[in-house]
């Protein structure tokens, strides 16, 4: 069975200076409660890695309002001026990765590759530093895999042996970053009874899951 814990303890259990993975679209799929945690407790120096920061008062975004970030790995910043401005600043460091890309990298880490292989961005400013390799007279560049301190996920269901059902937007990055990282912490909706979820509804398996936060009574 699934060790379930507070927000409170999820949070505290992430040190500051951590790598962090967050699913979820513009705040859809993001932790909320464990993410408010992490606010309260005035964590510092963190790397977030997730397609968006979503907005000032919405999902990742809050971290970046409260001063939590040092670095962000996402695929664009749009929807939050805070994190532009801190950026301009020089207060926090900002990394663009194209989203195919990202998720890609995320996969790469998972499964143990050196790295993938893509045409995006061959040309322009994201091939700054990176190995260029020739394959059958086409460029591509070398991206290399992405793995966390953490995973922070947002499931619609858990069991109590933590497998994981997903919802939407919720589903597109959530399922990748299970595989690639040290600790994954799940923050579902709903727990239900092992037997409730149908095996082929579930897309992150218990396996990776280390622990299970507490669903609001």
């Amino acid at each position: 069975m699934q060790d379930c814990i507070s927000p409170e303890k999820a949070a505290a259990m992430i040190p500051d200076g951590a790598s962090i993975m967050f699913g979820g679209f513009l705040g859809v799929g993001s932790p909320d409660r464990v993410i408010d945690a992490l606010v309260a407790r005035g964590a510092r120096g963190l790397t977030i890695i997730g397609n968006d920061t979503a907005m000032p008062t919405r999902g990742v975004g809050k971290l970046i309002e409260a001063g939590c970030v040092a670095h962000v790995k996402a695929s664009h910043i749009g929807t939050n001026p805070t994190t532009q401005k801190k950026m301009i600043t020089g207060e926090l460091e900002v990394e663009l990765v194209p989203q195919g890309t990202l998720a890609e990298r995320i996969r790469a880490g998972g499964c143990g590759l050196g790295g993938i292989l893509t045409p995006t961005g061959v040309g322009t400013v994201v091939a700054e530093g990176k190995q260029v390799i020739e394959i059958d007279g086409a460029s591509f560049l070398l991206e290399r895999p992405l793995r966390a301190d953490f995973a922070l996920l947002r499931a619609h269901e858990a069991d109590h042996f933590g497998n994981l059902t997903y919802r939407l937007t919720a589903a597109n990055f959530n399922p990748v970053m299970a595989f690639a990282a040290n600790c994954v912490i799940a923050e579902p909706d709903e727990i239900v009874p092992v037997g409730v979820i149908p095996p082929d509804a579930v897309r992150t398996p218990g396996v990776l899951v280390h622990h299970l936060v507490r669903r609001v009574q």
